[in-house]
């Protein structure tokens, strides 16, 4: 592919997404990293939220990218880019997930569960806790992992409803179900989430996951690197 930087204005923050994926899918690699740049933490927590692990999202990231590069002359703007982006990374982290072959719990088995071990993880007694839970590094800490322990189904919705702030059309859409099941989740995963945490959710649920500048520069720079092994980058 061949591009030339000279041919539009220089990329900033207010480029439109439409525009850096033209230009990207011309093999502007410059236009990619904005791209991702943009969409990282939202599509890490997403795929982190499937597979559970920090390691394991960032790769699937990072393969994520490199099929979204090869496949961005068929976005056609149906939908908003980050729902795009979404719907890809989650295929890509189920398929890397099926390959592990990790256990999985049945949806049906998580709502109506009532095996001490699953009722448990989310009945802890609030006043057995360290009392350095009350600070909110801690918290972030123990919201994170009661996310983890949260059934897939439900913990997808819940990243991207509440912690990325997405709508729950925006959702539907990414994740290909109904309006009311991303409703009925999100609901079920609160519900989860408030017997071991109480009032204390809505304080934590903002720096859950946080997404540091490191691993933001490392996969930025690994699917850049990717891109230009692969052909994908102009010669400009």
């Amino acid at each position: 592919m061949q591009y030339s930087h000279t041919t539009m204005a220089p990329i900033g923050k207010d480029t439109p997404d439409a525009e850096l994926v033209q230009r990207a899918a011309m093999g502007d690699s410059s236009a990619f990293e904005a791209i991702m740049r943009r969409h990282n933490r939202l599509l890490f927590r997403t795929a982190r939220s499937i597979l559970g692990v920090d390691e394991e999202a960032e790769d699937a990231l990072q393969d994520a990218y490199l099929q979204i590069w090869r496949a961005l002359g068929s976005f056609r703007a149906e939908a908003r880019l980050s729902t795009w982006l979404v719907r890809i990374v989650v295929n890509q982290a189920l398929a890397r997930r099926r390959r592990k072959a990790a256990p999985v719990v049945p949806l049906d088995a998580a709502l109506y569960a009532s095996d001490a071990a699953t009722r448990s993880a989310f009945a802890d007694d609030p006043a057995r806790l360290p009392e350095k839970f009350a600070m909110r590094a801690e918290l972030r800490r123990l919201m994170e992992t009661r996310i983890d322990l949260l059934p897939e189904a439900f913990r997808t919705v819940f990243m991207l409803r509440a912690v990325e702030e997405l709508s729950v059309e925006e959702v539907a859409q990414a994740l290909g179900i109904p309006e009311a099941t991303v409703r009925s989740r999100f609901f079920r995963a609160r519900s989860l989430l408030r017997e071991g945490l109480a009032s204390e959710v809505d304080l934590a649920v903002a720096d859950a996951f946080a997404f540091d500048g490191a691993r933001c520069d490392r996969i930025v720079a690994t699917v850049l690197a990717h891109g230009r092994s692969a052909g994908l980058t102009g010669s400009g």
